[in-house]
């Protein structure tokens, strides 16, 4: 995929649409940059999905009212513990929840779905919450192999992630509607989407989702560099790529119709408590989460109390510290600290937290207490 595909990326709207779009934000409070959410939808033992999509109403709207300025829901599958398989449904229904805050995936996994579905999902979001949603893009499948050939009916997950640039590409031309004449696709529509306003009597807005590329190597950084793309980076989860990540999609930037200058957002696992031990029994347990996912037995989140009762093996112990030595946690002072001492490691342009705890009342204070440690507004 060329860069002038990317330049087509926003249907050609001029750079200096980039704030009014969403994609530029302003830092409110005291905040080193602006703040916005990434949701799992985690479930907790001995609690529901239904509880946990419950959380993420509550949540979309406290955010919405505390200056927040995005909330995001990614894909993820076969996992009990995240609740989020379908996030253009979750967001349909966060839609219909909120009235400002912006809202999108961080993110779809492309590779899982054809381009004309993904356009077609996100055009309909675009009807029902104009001007305030986002479409990031991952080229990873978000779960196992197995899980991975399940959605895509087909042995050859690699296939997926090498063909990424030209699924971009395709669905570009969807979301844009401008396949060049000649082309197998130039007579099929994304509906909702711009052919709606070029049609007799249409009046539909060519306005559609930006595009962000979503990433936790090099790969994605340097595609969304040469294509002028904004940028998100899963630092939660591959801390040591991020300033790495972060120069190349800088170095890599090549101005487009989307932006003139780069734009990248960082995924920060947060956890900020009123009681600071809370805060880091809350952490552990993400910690046994980790280790039962990552040694393939994937489960509810465990309470506490769970992950105080169980026996770590040393490898166990090891993998534990170095996971939640990444997580910003403890209370409110601790948590500013330590989101201030990252913002100027990495010079992200926004920060979007991330908060796990076993239930949800103890995320939507984590989030609160963020919002009141940086003075940020308190009604909308």
């Amino acid at each position: 995929m060329g860069t002038a595909n990317g330049g087509r990326a926003n249907g050609g709207r001029a750079t200096d649409a980039a704030a009014a779009d969403g994609i530029r934000a302003t830092a409110q409070g005291t905040a080193p940059a602006p703040l916005s959410v990434l949701d799992l939808v985690t479930v907790g033992s001995g609690h529901t999905a239904t509880d946990a999509l419950r959380t993420s109403v509550g949540l979309a709207r406290l955010t919405e009212s505390r200056g927040f300025h995005r909330y995001w829901v990614a894909e993820h599958h076969s996992m009990p513990g995240v609740a989020s398989s379908s996030p253009a449904v979750i967001l349909a229904h966060l839609a219909a929840h909120t009235d400002r805050i912006r809202l999108g995936s961080g993110g779809v996994m492309l590779p899982n779905h054809a381009p004309l579905v993904i356009a077609e999902q996100f055009g309909t979001l675009e009807a029902l919450a104009p001007g305030r949603i986002d479409l990031g893009l991952g080229r990873a499948p978000g779960t196992d192999g197995a899980t991975a050939a399940a959605l895509r009916r087909t042995a050859g997950l690699h296939e997926g992630a090498d063909d990424f640039p030209e699924q971009l590409a395709e669905l570009t031309r969807f979301l844009d509607d401008d396949f060049p004449d000649g082309h197998r696709y130039r007579r099929i529509h994304a509906v909702p989407g711009p052919v709606q306003a070029t049609s007799p009597g249409g009046v539909q807005s060519r306005h559609r989702p930006p595009v962000w590329l979503l990433g936790s190597s090099g790969f994605s950084a340097r595609l969304a560099g040469l294509l002028g793309l904004p940028f998100a980076f899963a630092h939660h989860f591959s801390a040591q790529n991020t300033v790495p990540a972060l120069d190349l999609y800088r170095e890599s930037f090549r101005p487009s119709a989307v932006l003139s200058e780069p734009y990248a957002l960082i995924g920060v696992s947060v956890l900020a408590a009123d009681d600071e031990r809370e805060a880091r029994r809350q952490v552990l347990a993400t910690g046994l989460n980790m280790v039962r996912l990552r040694t393939g037995r994937p489960g509810l989140f465990p309470s506490p109390e769970e992950a105080e009762a169980h026996t770590f093996s040393e490898l166990e112990r090891e993998f534990v510290d170095s996971w939640t030595a990444n997580i910003v946690h403890g209370s409110a002072d601790e948590v500013r600290t330590g989101l201030d001492d990252l913002h100027k490691r990495t010079g992200a342009d926004e920060l979007m937290l991330t908060s796990h705890a076993h239930r949800g009342e103890l995320r939507l204070r984590s989030y609160e207490l963020v919002a009141d440690g940086y003075g940020l507004p308190t009604a909308g």
